[in-house]
């Protein structure tokens, strides 16, 4: 009997340690490839200059850009956690996402602080009511703030977001201490790789509106 569960005891472990080895070697090869999406993104503009691991599920890739452009500038690829079955399962159950971050210093730090999150919600008609007796509005952009009156430095950066092409981001966020600016991306919704020449230039439009703000 003893031998019996033994034998079970080392097939769990053997199991274990092939999920985890062939999983941290999937999310590997997959932020790889966001890394050379992220490379052609910045092709002629931008490089890459060191890469590093923080775990398996985290990509850390430091690029340089020319001046005043983008300083201290560096990627973050955050992937699900599937090398640890219960994190993964977890990852799953708290619905997470798979993201592409960009973080960098600006050459003025901006005066405040703005976090902008890109929520969307939809709903369907279950056919137990008329669609006819439904009232749709479009409502604007929804700000929350700590400030009881309304800054004339935010109104460029609230223009810029609004004016922006890109309205997938999921995050994007200003801060007087460092990094200045940083914007964040789902991995299902980037682009490909003709798409991913615009998306340098997209952060940079973003970016510019902490610049405007400052004048």
């Amino acid at each position: 009997m003893e031998w019996f569960l033994a034998i079970d005891v080392g097939a769990a472990i053997v199991m274990l340690m092939f999920w985890y080895f062939w999983f941290a070697r999937y999310n590997r090869r997959r932020a790889l490839v966001v890394l050379h999406w992220v490379q052609t993104a910045c092709a002629g503009k931008g490089r890459v200059l060191k890469v590093r691991w923080q775990g398996t599920s985290r990509l850390l890739a430091e690029l340089r850009f020319p001046p005043h452009m983008f300083d201290h500038a560096r990627v973050v690829v955050r992937l699900l956690p599937r090398p640890v079955p219960t994190n993964w399962a977890l990852s799953r159950w708290r619905k997470q996402k798979e993201t592409l971050s960009f973080e960098a210093d600006l050459d003025s730090a901006p005066r405040f602080q703005l976090d902008v999150h890109n929520h969307r919600w939809s709903g369907h008609n279950s056919g137990s009511l008329s669609s006819r007796n439904w009232l749709v509005t479009r409502p604007g952009p929804i700000v929350l703030t700590s400030r009881s009156k309304w800054g004339q430095e935010l109104s460029p950066v609230i223009n810029a977001l609004m004016a922006s092409r890109e309205k997938n981001f999921v995050n994007v966020r200003y801060s007087p201490d460092s990094p200045h600016f940083s914007a964040t991306l789902e991995i299902d919704s980037l682009p490909d790789q003709v798409g991913a020449e615009g998306w340098l230039e997209m952060l940079r439009e973003l970016a510019a509106g902490a610049s405007t703000s400052r004048h």
